[in-house]
């Protein structure tokens, strides 16, 4: 994590083989929290929904995915450049994510 001036590069340091996804947290500040995301195929267990108590904000900028929101039918297929916001107690699942390319995402959770 860097909190003074420092350069580094979200497409760096990606795991080469990833058996659950991975999280990294960025940047934690003020009660803004900035996350990198990858993914290799790993989706929301069946069955499963995920909750969070604070908004999200989420752009995907490599691979793709597809997301769906319990109190809705509508499946969002992402691909590279496409956001979401998630507001907080929404409950949604990952469908699924690319299993050919890593995936990678930026979550701003606030």
């Amino acid at each position: 994590m860097c909190y003074n001036a420092c350069v580094n590069n979200i497409f760096f340091n990606i795991p080469d083989k990833l058996k659950d996804e991975f999280f990294e947290t960025l940047l934690d500040v003020d009660g803004v929290k900035i996350e990198r995301i990858v993914s290799s195929g790993q989706g929301t267990p069946k069955g499963e929904w995920l909750f969070q108590e604070k908004n999200e904000w989420v752009i995907l900028l490599e691979g793709s995915a597809e997301l769906l929101f319990k109190d809705e039918d509508n499946l969002y297929k992402m691909i590279p450049g496409d956001y979401i916001y998630v507001k907080a107690g929404r409950e949604h699942r990952v469908q699924r994510t690319d299993p050919e390319k890593k995936t990678v995402w930026v979550a701003v959770h606030f």
